[in-house]
């Protein structure tokens, strides 16, 4: 694979225009299979997480899929803007649901602040090793957004089950679907908007967690205000270029 050495400031950045350009000229055919990340490391000369970042904005893209056990393979143009933008921020329903969206991260911040401080006084060392299991899950599941969603959301829940406050689990539980679906969108205007990574987001996970571990009621909420805000003020953004 021919690579430019006419690099922009961050790696993960001309690794992502340069495999972009690649499929938008059919170079990279629909339905076509990548290299391994290892393989597409030694070929552009950075490191796997570089290319697992690059990966990351082209499937919030909607230009690749990446299926378990599988590899990434190539979508059709259909599949994607031209432009390349993720469909859900371009198409005429976006507007509905990001008000939605909007509502649901208002929820979040009020519900999950509160878990995560009450988890920090609350947990047994049986929830850590819960949440341990989970983030231990996230780092493997880096190549696969799929799996990496289902451990996001896992976390989140297993948080309020540390709280050992039923009435906050029932809450949490009832907001399942909804909290799953807010996560799948927030992931991909995160990783969209703000070039970030599975890695970013599994850092910042591993800090909620290290505040809950440590008994740091005020910390384990300021964390998670930050990690649910991130994704909010990117969200409010694109609301207000809307107007």
């Amino acid at each position: 694979m021919d690579t430019t050495n006419n690099r922009p400031l961050k790696s993960h950045e001309w690794v992502m225009n340069d495999m972009k350009q690649k499929i938008q000229n059919g170079e990279l055919a629909a339905a076509s299979k990548l290299p391994s990340v290892a393989e597409l490391a030694a070929a552009y000369g950075v490191g796997q997480s570089t290319i697992r970042e690059a990966l990351s904005v082209l499937k919030a893209m909607r230009m690749l899929t990446i299926r378990q056990g599988s590899g990434t393979y190539v979508n059709a143009s259909t599949d994607y803007e031209p432009a390349g933008q993720p469909a859900f921020l371009s198409d005429a329903a976006w507007s509905a649901r990001a008000h939605t969206l909007r509502h649901i991260l208002e929820v979040r911040k009020v519900l999950e602040t509160g878990c995560a401080a009450l988890a920090a006084q609350s947990r047994s060392e049986a929830d850590l090793l819960a949440l341990a299991d989970t983030l231990a899950q996230m780092e493997q599941a880096l190549g696969d957004e799929t799996l990496g969603e289902q451990a996001d959301v896992r976390f989140h829940q297993q948080l309020a089950e540390a709280t050992h406050n039923p009435i906050l689990v029932q809450m949490m539980h009832s907001l399942s679907q909804q909290l799953h679906d807010s996560m799948k969108d927030t992931r991909a205007l995160w990783f969209y908007s703000q070039r970030s990574s599975a890695e970013r987001l599994l850092s910042e996970h591993q800090a909620i967690y290290e505040a809950v571990a440590a008994h740091s009621v005020s910390e384990a909420s300021q964390m998670m205000e930050q990690h649910i805000s991130k994704v909010e003020t990117v969200l409010y953004g694109k609301l207000d270029s809307q107007l």
